[in-house]
């Protein structure tokens, strides 16, 4: 993550006991577990990292007994608790066995960024050993792999700044889905600047006239629109979205049916910046008014120079 001047904190209000909010925060090492524990502090969380496996539940029992005092907990479940999906289980049983149902988030990022930041920082990976720290960072993912197919929120912090986690993290904790709904975050990316890691599904729209070849297009976004009118205005544009649409009504029940509690969908362009937005965009409105559920929209390269 890059680091930016950070606007204040909003003044955190404190929930009542029936809106206790937990989450417990996981990942892999290196992927901004430290900057969003501090996001989450600066919003009046109780912060509890690097606690053994064996006090988890310990503190399931004292979080759940206070629920004023703890009304926001993050608790940091990884690689240091140990076995660490059988430590978040252990954690997140003994709090739902208590009435309290916490927010799974997943922080990671691409190898060569994790390698870069350790590089930086020069600090020693959990699961260092005499392979190097590449093979650690693909172990550290096989052992937190069910812990990420679990998560409520993943998010790929490679290419964040910290203003832009934050926004990620607090727009997506901030939306509670019914049992009988699904999360939907919509992600517009850049395919020249990788893909998205956290992503269920991906669709490329390459395909459509690019605006970035309009003169009077080029330096205006997706959001705009002259260039939303510029994408929409091709037959292509039409049938991909009428195709996607057919497939998500067909998708999303079974995901919900199939007990998936979030759905992660990006779109891509070459630059992330016309027609993957506009896209993004479309969906997301239909989307809402189709109400499966609660929807997120992120464009990643909106301000990217």
């Amino acid at each position: 993550m890059t680091s930016e001047p950070q606007p204040a904190a909003e003044p955190a209000t404190r929930p009542t006991a029936s809106e206790q909010d937990v989450v417990i925060l996981s990942g892999l090492s290196g992927g901004g577990k430290t900057a969003a524990s501090k996001l989450f502090e600066d919003l009046g969380y109780t912060v509890v990292d690097n606690l053994p496996a064996e006090l988890l539940p310990e503190l399931a029992d004292l979080v759940a007994s206070d629920r004023q005092r703890f009304a926001r907990v993050a608790i940091v479940v990884d690689v240091r608790s140990g076995d660490a999906p059988i430590a978040l289980a252990s954690m997140r049983g003994a709090l739902e066995g208590r009435g309290v149902r916490p927010r799974v988030v997943f922080l990671e990022a691409r190898e060569d960024v994790l390698i870069r930041r350790f590089s930086e920082t020069r600090h020693r990976h959990p699961l260092a050993d005499d392979r190097g720290i590449a093979s650690s960072i693909l172990e550290e993912r096989r052992r937190l792999e069910p812990i990420r197919a679990d998560a409520d929120v993943v998010v790929d912090t490679s290419d964040l700044s910290l203003r832009e986690l934050r926004e990620r993290l607090f727009s997506q904790l901030g939306t509670v889905s019914r049992p009988d709904q699904l999360a939907i975050q919509l992600i517009s990316f850049g395919y020249k600047y990788g893909l998205p890691l956290e992503a269920d599904l991906v669709y490329d729209v390459r395909f459509m006239q690019n605006p970035f070849y309009v003169p009077e297009l080029r330096r205006l976004s997706g959001l705009t629109e002259p260039v939303r009118e510029y994408v929409l205005a091709q037959d292509v544009a039409g049938r991909f979205l009428d195709m996607l649409k057919e497939f998500l009504d067909f998708a999303v029940p079974a995901y919900i049916a199939e007990g998936k509690s979030r759905l992660t969908v990006a779109l891509g362009c070459t630059g992330g910046f016309h027609r993957s937005i506009v896209m993004a965009e479309e969906l997301a409105t239909w989307l809402r008014e189709r109400d499966y559920g609660p929807v997120a929209v992120f464009h990643r390269e909106l301000e990217r120079p």
